[in-house]
Order: C-alpha cells, then structure tokens, then sequence
C-alpha cells in the first residue's frame, strides 16, 4: 500500500475550526499537517483589529511556513478566506506566488479554491453567506464580483462577538437565511465558522451545492495533490 499523501494547512493562530473540521472530512489516503500564522491586533477572532490582522498574516508567511514544509507536502493550503478579500482578488497571485516559493510546493489559498470548486460545479451565480464585519464582507463581495461571479446576495450574520465562538446552529440558520431561488449555490465564507456537520443537510434542504472554505480548501489540496478519494456526508463536491 502506497503512503499516504501529506498535504499542509496553514491557519490562523487562533482558530479551533479548520483542524477538526477538516481531519473530520479528509480521506484515509491524505494526512493533514498544519502550521498557525500569528498577527497583531486585538483578540483572534474579534470583530476589533479584524482588518489588521489580515495583513499582517501575510507577513507572518514567512515565519510560518518553513516548519511545515519540513514534512514535505504535495501541497499547502492558506485556509483563510478573509486574508484573500483583504488582498484582493488582482493581487492573490503574487500572494500564490510567494506562498509557493517559501513551501517548495504548490501553494493554494482557500478563496481560490472555492473559485474552481464553483467552476468544477458549473456554478457562476452564488448566495453569499459571512459571519465577517460589514467592511470584510464589503470586501468579500468585491472579490467574488471581480473574480467573474455574479452574487445575487449577500448576507451577514449578525451579533457575532468572535467568529470562534459560533456554532453550527447559527451556520444553519445563516445559509437558510442568505440563500435566494436564483443562485445556483451557497458559499459560506469563514473558516472559522463551523459547518461540516450541515453542509449536507443544507443541500439537502435547499437543493443546490452548498460551498464552505473547509470543504473547497480540501477538494482543491486533494485534486493539486494528486489524490483520488469521495468522500460522503459532506456536500456533492467532495463525492
């Protein structure tokens, strides 16, 4: 029996979301690995000094990164959504670039792998749910638009304190809420916002993919690694 393929995630120092969720999803023949980037500005997960720190994750890459090379992945994943809508969609490739560069592999963020999640899924109109403050979700909507996607909504969840303290309750009621008859999917925006146990109960309630960071962040890294798996129980992109 071949190895398993080791794929790298990189997250946010204060997140609990991303490894359960997605050691939760990944198949037997990936091995997850992950590293946690550190910026300033307030409290992890705090609506305070959000907009900062996603800036400065781009310049904690460097620290972070070459300890998890070290295992040797087939790739690494930036699995954090808001530092891409804080770059800018024109700007993500030199980020890809530089994220390439300092892994020795490639290197995916988790936008851009929503991006050709919704292309694998032949969707091009998307309802946009965010646990984000209204000037990242300002953002978010932005990258989509520029990215070539046409959002017919997007909705905000309200009263967040900190993104890290939510659960997958008000996940649920936020994709019931954003969803509009005409989009082809629903994107849920946020790593940190929990939402492998109700990706598959949404599409099944709302009849149409439902896309989340954790699952288009996973489904890229496997494809980029080179690693053929379904996995069930998650939404119809990873089967």
């Amino acid at each position: 029996m071949s190895p398993a393929v080791r794929i790298g995630v990189l997250v946010p120092a204060g997140n609990p979301t991303v490894e359960p969720e997605l050691y939760r999803m990944a198949p037997s023949s990936a091995t997850l690995h992950f590293a946690r980037i550190d910026a300033p500005g307030g409290i992890p997960g705090a609506a305070d000094g959000m907009e900062q720190r996603l800036l400065g994750y781009v310049d904690a890459l460097s620290a972070a990164v070459p300890s998890l090379a070290a295992v040797q992945p087939k790739a690494i994943v930036l699995a954090h959504t808001a530092l891409s809508y804080a770059v800018g969609f024109a700007n993500e490739p030199a980020l890809v670039t530089r994220l390439t560069t300092l892994a020795g592999c490639p290197g995916i963020t988790a936008s851009r792998a929503i991006l050709a999640a919704l292309a694998h899924l032949g969707v091009h109109r998307i309802a946009l749910a965010v646990p984000y403050t209204v000037a990242i979700e300002t953002l978010a909507t932005t990258y989509w638009k520029a990215a070539g996607l046409d959002v017919v909504a997007h909705t905000r969840l309200e009263g967040v304190a900190n993104i890290y303290d939510e659960t997958e309750a008000r996940a649920y009621a936020l994709g019931r809420q954003a969803d509009r008859p005409d989009a082809q999917a629903l994107l849920i925006s946020g790593t940190g916002l929990p939402t492998a146990g109700i990706v598959q109960r949404l599409e099944d309630d709302l009849g149409k993919p439902v896309v989340t960071g954790q699952t288009a962040a996973l489904w890229h890294a496997l494809r980029v690694a080179g690693v053929e798996a379904r996995v069930k129980g998650y939404g119809r992109l990873l089967v």
